[in-house]
């Protein structure tokens, strides 16, 4: 495979970038990156990445058999990530200001991601990461105790916002907020003595104390507050690192995104979709016309939300055939992610996507299974049990459109990297599925050598079973063996999906994003990788790194 043609994650992720003088190198950790002693190097360091659209942040993001944690590969030469002081075989501690070593790889990846042109990463060195996973270390416990910034929206009431605000004379940018308790600043998450940072969006550093009274006197009767208490913003001020509105917590804002599950009924979900122009000035996917009493209306759906997601994979920047693909693909069930028309005025006005701020543990949700079809399904505190699925493939000109992968310290073989567009997406492949059967042939017990060749004996057609991996451990759970006829439509998979609810199995429907490209010249032991997509050839073939 050429790594110039790879798949839309790698894309993101790899800069070809020209270095430009005007940005500078202000980060001191960078000067640090070559000759730090080893006390140095067990300690982690924090980066702020900038990028342009169209760019990425010169890095790839891996999983890779016999080694742990979040990986640093393939920094592109003269990238930002090279340039700010990030080294290969990094490992990647927090994204924003979260803790993430022992968070899925997936939504490592989702939250870069949805970043957009800025992201702030806090990574230890790889053979002291080794070390300290050896001693069995809380790595959580080396990383400085600080306090994530807030992003507060505040209403104003009769009394105003209930807030002031003092600057030292003459000085730009510094701005100190005091709270009146219980006032509408205080119930908005205000610290009293937190330092503004952004209002409405835009940074404060070069405002005057004039200027900003202006720009709050503009606001109207709302206004969004970055802000960050002293101590945490001494520290990032030490780590050579400007806080932006991606690290925020934003757990007090009132507008969330929702994650509505459905299942087709004999008149189909009952929406339409339709592409607009957001807020933003940008296309985006928008549902309307939701039939009254079909799963869209049962499930939650308003006339007017924006799509954000469609089964745990964002549509942002897709056009409008390949949303409708991802939706078709989802067979009888589809899970959407989605915004209301205030929510998605609100992000756009602060240049912010409300992916950000979506987790599946804090979205709003709504559930719908067809009345009937499985009482004993657990109802309102996750979305309904899914069921293992049979996929047909037609190989394309470019290949099936999809990566096979093996990851560390976890059974079976995966399907990572689903092309948008390609025979694997239309079949219905998610990323994170596990593979039961090729072509009605088990193969769980199975090498990855022994799977790809059954795959490559298939020729131009090819049917995979295949299974999420949550459902995958739910159905061991109760030694419940995953074969074809469990699939979606069966009684077997009615069956299983009614013993499964029975143990009140609460099933996330997020499934797990793959790890970035896999290089074949990185020098050291990766996880076993296979393509099909949009660069295969005539014959698929094996892509390992050595």
């Amino acid at each position: 495979m050429k790594q110039k043609q790879g798949l839309e994650d790698t894309k993101e992720l790899t800069l070809k970038f020209e270095f430009n003088p005007k940005d500078g190198i202000d980060n001191p950790a960078l000067s640090l990156a070559e000759d730090s002693d080893t006390e140095g190097a067990e300690k982690p360091r924090f980066y702020l990445l900038t990028k342009g659209d169209g760019e990425s942040f010169g890095f790839c993001l891996r999983e890779e058999m016999g080694y742990k944690g979040h990986i640093i590969r393939q920094v592109v030469c003269g990238g930002m990530a090279q340039r700010r002081g990030l080294q290969d075989g990094d490992r990647i501690l927090e994204v924003n200001g979260e803790y993430v070593d022992n968070m899925e790889h997936f939504r490592v990846v989702q939250k870069i991601k949805a970043s957009g042109n800025q992201v702030a990463v806090a990574v230890l060195d790889g053979n002291a990461y080794e070390v300290a996973k050896a001693l069995d270390k809380n790595l959580a416990e080396l990383l400085p105790g600080h306090t994530r910034p807030r992003l507060c929206h505040v209403v104003k009431d009769k009394s105003g916002f209930g807030f002031s605000v003092s600057a030292p004379e003459g000085v730009k940018g510094t701005f100190r907020l005091s709270v009146t308790s219980d006032g509408p600043a205080d119930k908005a998450g205000v610290p009293s003595g937190s330092w503004l940072l952004e209002l409405n969006g835009a940074s404060v550093r070069n405002y005057t104390y004039t200027r900003l009274t202006r720009k709050l006197k503009q606001s109207g009767s709302k206004v969004t507050l970055l802000v960050i208490d002293a101590k945490s913003e001494e520290f990032y001020r030490l780590q050579g690192v400007r806080v932006i509105a991606s690290m925020a917590d934003a757990a007090t804002l009132p507008f969330k995104a929702r994650k509505l599950h459905m299942v087709k009924g004999p008149d189909g979900y009952g929406f339409l979709l339709k592409e607009e122009k957001c807020s933003s000035g940008t296309m985006g996917q928008f549902l309307s016309e939701v039939d009254t009493g079909l799963p869209a209306d049962r499930a939650g759906m308003r006339d007017g939300d924006r799509l954000l997601a469609v089964n745990s994979e964002g549509v942002e920047g897709l056009c409008h055939q390949e949303v409708v693909d991802m939706i078709r693909a989802g067979g009888n069930q589809v899970t959407l992610l989605v915004i209301d028309p205030d929510g998605d005025k609100f992000y756009s006005s602060i240049g912010l996507s409300p992916l950000l701020f979506s987790e599946d543990g804090h979205l709003s949700s709504g559930t719908h299974t067809i009345p009937g079809s499985h009482p004993s399904m657990p109802q309102g505190n996750g979305a309904p049990v899914g069921t293992p699925r049979l996929c047909h493939l037609d190989m394309g000109p470019e290949g099936y459109g999809f990566q096979l992968q093996t990851v560390a310290d976890k059974p079976g073989i995966f399907i990572t990297q689903v092309a948008a567009g390609s025979g694997g997406k239309r079949a219905g492949l998610k990323e994170g599925d596990v593979v039961i059967e090729v072509n009605g042939r088990n193969v769980e017990q199975a090498s990855y050598e022994e799977v790809l060749g059954r795959i490559k004996e298939s020729g131009q057609q090819l049917t995979l079973l295949v299974v999420e991996q949550e459902q995958l451990r739910s159905y061991g759970e109760m030694d419940l063996a995953v074969t074809a006829d469990m699939a979606e439509g069966g009684d077997a998979a009615a069956r299983a999906e009614a013993l499964l609810g029975s143990r009140q199995v609460s099933v996330s429907k997020a499934g797990p994003a793959p790890a970035f490209y896999v290089s074949p010249q990185a020098p050291h032991r990766p996880a076993s990788a296979f393509t099909w997509g949009q660069d295969s050839t005539e014959k698929p073939e094996q892509e390992l790194s050595y």
